[in-house]
């Protein structure tokens, strides 16, 4: 292929279009505005614990098809631990715990049985799901079409989709939710399957793509922060980076695979989501307990998800905008009391770290949704990647390289259209 494919972000989103191109025989260019790949996903040595950590605890499923996909050909999944179909949960409030234990076939027969499900439910109950369907081609909240006034929907069903969609689930847009229930849930054990980069996040995702792509000739270049970019005619033909301006030639493309503000920004005229969620992530440098599981699930608590690392545990807090100015002391006392708990750790507060991200997400609800764009913009030779975009999924890391499929999806078929037309 002639030109180069200049990408705008490092993130999955750009990493997964990058390889998708570079096996098409593009030349790729990164233009990165941080010191590292990865966006949200990745890894860094953290200079308070001097530790590396994760900038948020992600927790890939066997169902994530695009992003299993993207592991197997960058040979990222030997970096990751595949677990057997279970979700180990703990409630603080009642001491109850329990793992959730769904049977690999598309038949969910695990509902009949008391010892796979949520203790004090019954299998009618899991029955809750199927209302969202009444929404598949509707723009209506979940809140509207799913009964969220019951223990299991509180101690199963907003757990799960609170960390998918990172907004309260009631709230949430519906079409997103049955989206991610029909292929996790809705597909069976055989797509629950957890798959938890044991080693860091940039081990498994970001450290093999950047390796598979230098490999097929790609560069990167940091600290690199888009100020604009000129346009000439229908074509994009400058990227301004302050100090430095890149020519697009004739023959080249162009993806931007930053956040939506910076496409916005940049793309006259474009619509994209303008409302966003917060996360927040602890990590305290202890070990966890021998035997202790990967991951699990809380609730009646203010953690929600409980991480164990080698040399240290992990609490994740999505849709957490309410923590963004809470005090930083008194908020990690809080969340090791209820880790200890749990754990059966010492109480006393070991050495932590918070990560708080205010825009970590757009917010998955209806009126946002709408406004995600799909890859293609006015301009010919201009795409667009990111978990923002329109993958029909929330902004998790499957709907990124989701994005970025898209986005080299439609610079191929562009391709063969212009050579056809050349023909």
């Amino acid at each position: 292929m002639s030109g180069v494919v200049h990408i705008v972000g490092a993130g999955l989103g750009g990493l997964s279009a990058a390889v998708d191109l570079a096996d098409a025989g593009y030349k790729i260019a990164f233009y990165e505005a941080a010191k590292a790949a990865g966006g949200r996903c990745r890894s860094f040595m953290d200079t308070v614990l001097n530790i590396v950590v994760d900038n948020g605890s992600h927790l890939l499923l066997s169902g994530n098809h695009a992003a299993v996909r993207y592991l197997t050909r960058i040979d990222g999944l030997k970096e990751m631990t595949q677990c057997e179909a279970e979700i180990p949960f703990a409630d603080l409030a009642s001491g109850e715990r329990w793992t959730l234990r769904p049977n690999s076939s598309r038949v969910p027969w695990w509902i009949l049985d008391s010892k796979r499900r949520v203790p004090g439910s019954k299998a009618s109950d899991y029955l809750a799901p199927l209302g969202l369907l009444r929404a598949i081609n509707a723009s209506r909240p979940v809140g509207e079409v799913m009964d969220t006034k019951t223990s299991l929907y509180e101690r199963l069903w907003r757990p799960v989709m609170l960390a998918a969609l990172n907004v309260e689930p009631a709230e949430a847009d519906a079409q997103m939710a049955i989206t991610l229930f029909k292929e996790t849930f809705g597909a069976g054990g055989q797509a629950c399957r957890p798959i938890i980069a044991h080693k860091g996040m940039s081990s498994a995702y970001i450290d093999p793509a950047i390796k598979y792509l230098t490999e097929r000739g790609a560069t990167f270049t940091y600290g690199r922060t888009l100020r604009g970019v000129e346009y000439d005619g229908e074509r994009a033909n400058v990227l301004d980076f302050g100090e430095e301006k890149i020519t697009v030639g004739p023959q080249d493309i162009v993806i931007l695979a930053a956040p939506p503000v910076v496409a916005r920004a940049y793309v006259p005229g474009l619509i994209t989501p303008e409302k966003f969620k917060a996360i927040v992530n602890l990590h305290f440098k202890i070990a966890p307990p021998a035997g202790h599981p990967m991951y699990m699930g809380l609730v009646n608590s203010m953690s929600e998800w409980l991480f164990a690392y080698e040399d240290h545990l992990s609490v994740t807090i999505s849709a957490a905008d309410e923590l963004m100015t809470h005090d930083r002391q008194s908020l990690a006392e809080k969340i090791w009391a209820e880790v200890s708990k749990v754990t059966g750790l010492p109480p006393e507060l070991p050495e932590w770290q918070i990560n708080r991200e205010r825009r970590a997400t757009f917010a998955a609800i209806p009126s946002e949704a709408s406004k995600r764009p799909g890859p293609k913009t006015q301009f010919a030779n201009l795409f667009l990647a990111g978990d923002w975009t329109a993958t029909g999924l929330p902004a998790c890391m499957e709907g990124a390289i989701r994005s970025g499929n898209a986005a080299s999806k439609a610079i191929l078929e562009s391709a063969g259209a212009t050579a056809r037309t050349a023909a």
